[in-house]
This record gives C-alpha cells, structure tokens and sequence, in this order.
C-alpha cells in the first residue's frame, strides 16, 4: 500500500496543535492518546516528539493518571486575576454602550477605549486602560466604528474622476 502523504505537513502540524491547545476536551483526548501510547510500551521520551509535548508534560499526565484516574487528565480550574468590574456593572456598561456618550455626559459623541475608560472611571471608580475597553467592545459584542473624515471644501466632481475604479 502507499504511504499517505499531506501536502505541507509542517504547515499542517502547527494548525492541529493550535486545535488541540484551544478545546478542552481536544487537550483530554489528547493526553490519552499519550497515555494510550505510553500503556503499550513505548516511553516519555518517545511519545513527547510524537505528540508535540515536552517529556516532562508526559511525565506529568502519567503521574496524574496515576494519582486521579481519568479525572487527572482534564484541565482544572485556572484562577486567573479577578475581574475588575462585576455582572452587574458589566450589565450597566453594556446598557451604556447603547446609547451615545453624549446621553452619558460626555462631551463626545463616538464610543472609543479612552471614553470608556473615562465613564468607567466616573461610574464605578475603576480605572481601566485603553485597550481593557477595547477588549470590553468585543467581549460584549460591540465593534469599534470610526466616521470617514470630510475634507472641508472637497468637489465631489473631481472625487470621483479621481478614485481608482471610476470610469470616464
């Protein structure tokens, strides 16, 4: 039989990887195919290159297999830094975020990171940074808009006999 072949396998290794990093349940599977490899015989050394983990990443998920069964191989909790603004505040944001800053008594009329930063500051005395608000516009599902500068006394005559795709 033919081996099988995968047009640009680095390419391809990386973008697998990347996979099983980003879903939980991926990572599990993952590490029992490392357990599954290491209970037929081979060793931490040999499955490491293998699987794309250090030996010592091996080494770990065998001595939680061994000390937790099953429930060693999947991730626990990771803590992390507490939030700095809680559910009910992030609810306030979020019904600020659909109106204007102008409604929320500020003297501009778009939302940006540093207005934000600014209201948050003013509601609930927390300081965010810039790009913490801009993080905040994604997580709660809003996209940062900015209006097209007018240049003052532009004709729109020359504009368009200008533009790249006009046609005379």
């Amino acid at each position: 039989m033919k081996p099988f072949m995968i047009s640009d396998a680095p390419t391809v290794i990386l973008g697998l990887q990347d996979e099983i990093r980003r879903n939980p349940e991926s990572r599990y599977n993952h590490r029992l195919h490392g357990l599954l490899l290491i209970a037929q015989g081979m060793s931490g050394l040999q499955v490491a290159p293998l699987l794309g983990d250090a030996p010592r990443t091996v080494q770990y998920w065998v001595r939680r297999f061994e000390q937790k069964g099953l429930a060693g191989l999947w991730d626990g909790e990771r803590p992390g830094r507490p939030r700095r603004l809680n559910a009910s505040q992030l609810q306030a944001v979020e019904a600020a975020l659909r109106q204007s800053p102008l409604e929320q008594g500020l003297s501009t009329n778009l939302w940006d990171g540093k207005t934000l930063s600014t209201w948050i500051a003013q509601q609930f005395g927390v300081e965010l940074g810039v790009r913490q608000c801009q993080y905040l516009f994604r997580q709660l599902g809003f996209r940062l808009r900015k209006p097209r500068p007018l240049i003052a006394r532009a004709d729109p005559e020359r504009q368009r006999t200008h533009k790249k795709d006009s046609r005379p």
